[in-house]
């Protein structure tokens, strides 16, 4: 029988943080008391238990003297006020996942929204949540339950939608999909732990291989019951808290059996059941078997042979593992990933198996040097074979630029992406692709010569997008583009799939020469659409907004009489034009200049000068705008008189 363990089995990043820190604080010698059980899974709480640790079912229960340690879940912000108020010195170890979900609930409250909540209502990480909101709140569990939703009292008031961080992932989709049909302008947060997209994704593919499920982790735990309602769809499954409760029967005639467990349960308790379960194995194995597992150490071992390896043991720089040979596989962290940064034990835990590729055989000194990269490269070029003959769409990363155009890590395969097939326009920058996914179609797979486009893709997308675009857009609705390129006369906006102009008077209110002064290649912006051609697919955008527009603020801050101190921009025959607010320029006449006659404008004031002057008409339907400087001498000598 063969035993696969999941590969993100156990504590989760939250978790873990707060076993540390409460264990921590107790060995230091501090008193300790946790509000409810630190984790669902009573071994762990029996453990801190005997480090001094009391579990406080509530704030009363806390003994004096005490600092009291928040769990992962997180508490409602009625408690953070009554600690405060009680003055008990508080730790708090609320994951920072959960602690997101808080913000989004206070950010709810704060804009008046009704709070959706997908997840268990009796959970304590659920009562925390609720208890950040003082506005309306429907908790549900699935998607029957939110269908039977009435909606906001107030059909105007904005929906917000969170989730339990250990939510069933398919549920999740469900319930998000039911909402956005519903509601257009709901905000939809996932706010699903991604710990927990991992944990049910393996548990997900795991169950599909094997014969039985086994889930290690507390019987109260969420998301361990999650991970087993998972499992049971595709396989057996079966729950234990500990090794004393697996039950030999469960295994009879089963060829392959998957490990998992749930975010609170201790590696410990995981090793403990592997343990136990192999030495099950072990006392029901046959002489026959005996005999074929001996034969195993027999099997010849050459280079480029695939061998699946156990890791035994993990150092900085590599990684022992047993391929049930005579020979020790060693793997080298480069031979593990591409990352140079990366450490041995973030990437393999003990007990993992590794599908492997023999680079080199020492039969002397009984070493095998084993590569895991290479493996995940010839399967990957088997899966981009696949995808050429079908037209299959495949994900990658772009990985570098070069003359020709961009090479994308695909399953480990280089693939070229000639220019002309990586952006949909000609004038875009093609670095701008470094480090980002993308997903192409391979065109051309023959040896080495791997060829790709990303074009194929997008088009098809932008196709889907221009259409609904056309079928809902509207003079004056808002967009969030991208800007694309920028002309002499504008720039260029993708507004999903479209692109529009938004021309270079409606960028500013102030006067530019060029786009570049406002916006840049790549920068996200809100635009407005001013004016559609439906036939020609035309649309003009506006950028500027009103409530910027300088002459409405001259109109409604300075009355006639206002004075400015301001530069005098040019000169001429007439007068002298000063820029009294950012776009808006004044004439000075020539009149106005001097109480004494001026012959030429230059004479007195040239470019750049700062003068005081007054506001004494204002044409805002012609945009003309009356200044003087000789009255505000003619104000002084009065007030001397």
């Amino acid at each position: 029988m063969e035993i696969i363990k999941a590969k993100t089995a156990g504590f989760c990043f939250g978790v873990d943080r707060a076993v540390k820190l409460t264990t921590e604080l107790a060995q230091s010698g501090r008193k300790v008391a946790t509000l409810g059980p630190l984790i669902h899974n009573p071994q762990c709480v029996a453990e801190l238990e005997k480090l001094g640790v009391v579990t406080a079912g509530t704030l009363a229960d806390v003994p004096e003297g005490y600092e009291l340690v928040i769990r992962s879940h997180g508490v409602p912000q009625s408690v953070y006020d009554q600690i405060e108020a009680a003055g008990i010195v508080c730790h708090d170890a609320t994951c920072p996942f959960v602690a997101k979900i808080h913000r989004i609930a206070r950010k709810a409250s704060d804009e008046g929204a009704v709070l959706l909540v997908a997840g268990d209502a009796a959970h304590p990480e659920v009562q925390g949540i609720v208890g950040h909101t003082d506005k309306e709140v429907f908790v549900f569990s699935d998607l029957s339950q939110l269908e039977g939703w009435k909606g906001p009292k107030n059909p105007e008031t904005p929906v917000f939608m969170v989730a339990q961080t250990t939510f069933q992932v398919t549920k999740w989709q469900e319930c998000a999909a039911f909402i956005k049909k519903g509601y257009t302008n709901a905000k939809i947060f996932d706010t699903i732990c991604s710990a927990t997209w991992t944990r049910q994704q393996e548990a997900e593919d795991l169950s599909q291989k094997c014969d039985l499920m086994v889930v290690i982790g507390g019987h109260h735990s969420s998301n361990t019951q999650k991970l087993a309602a998972v499992a049971a769809k595709h396989t057996r499954c079966v729950t234990v808290e500990t090794a004393k409760e697996l039950d030999p029967a469960w295994f009879s005639g089963v060829q392959t059996v998957g490990v998992t467990a749930g975010a609170s349960t201790p590696s410990s308790i995981i090793e403990e059941v592997l343990n136990s379960m192999s030495e099950e194995i072990r006392d029901e194995m046959s002489f026959a078997e005996m005999f074929a597992e001996s034969e195993a150490n027999l099997k010849p071992v050459f280079a480029g042979k695939v061998v699946e390896g156990t890791v035994t043991s993990i150092t900085p720089n590599e990684v022992q593992v047993d391929i049930g040979t005579k020979h020790t596989g060693f793997v080298k962290v480069s031979e593990l990933t591409d990352d140079p940064n990366a450490k041995a034990e973030d990437l393999v835990k003990v007990g993992d198996k590794l599908g492997l590729v023999v680079e080199k055989v020492n039969d002397q000194e009984g070493v095998a040097y084993l590569s895991r990269k290479r493996l995940e490269a010839m399967k990957g070029l088997e899966e981009v074979r696949k995808a050429a003959e079908e037209g299959t769409v495949m994900e990658g990363v772009v990985t570098e630029t070069n003359k020709g155009g961009v090479i994308v890590l695909v399953k480990g395969v280089k693939v070229f992406v000639p220019r002309s097939q990586a952006t949909m326009r000609r004038d875009e920058d093609i670095n701008a692709l470094v480090k980002q996914n993308v997903k192409l179609v391979i065109t051309e797979c023959a040896g080495r010569k791997i060829v790709g486009s990303i074009n194929k893709v997008t088009a098809e997308a932008n196709a889907a997008k221009r259409e609904a675009f056309w079928s809902t857009v509207e003079v004056g609705n808002t967009y969030t583009g991208v800007v694309k390129s920028l002309t002499a006369y504008g720039a260029f906006v993708d507004v999903g799939g479209v692109d529009g102009l938004c021309h270079i008077s409606e960028l500013s209110w102030n006067r530019i020469k060029h786009p570049s002064e406002v916006v840049n290649v790549g920068d996200t912006i809100e635009v407005y659409v001013k004016a559609l051609d439906t036939e020609n697919h035309k649309v003009s955008l506006g950028y500027k907004k009103a409530e910027d527009n300088p002459w409405v603020k001259l109109q409604n801050e300075y009355p006639i009489g206002s004075v400015f101190t301001a530069p005098v921009v040019s000169i001429t025959k007439f007068g002298a034009f000063v820029r009294i607010l950012p776009g808006i320029d004044g004439l000075v006449h020539i009149s106005e200049i001097s109480n004494e006659r001026v012959e030429k404008v230059s004479d007195v004031l040239k470019v750049g000068d700062e003068v005081k002057v007054k506001l004494l008409d204002v044409d805002f339907d012609k945009k003309r705008i009356s200044l003087s400087m000789k009255a505000l001498l003619n104000d002084e000598a009065e007030d001397a008189e």
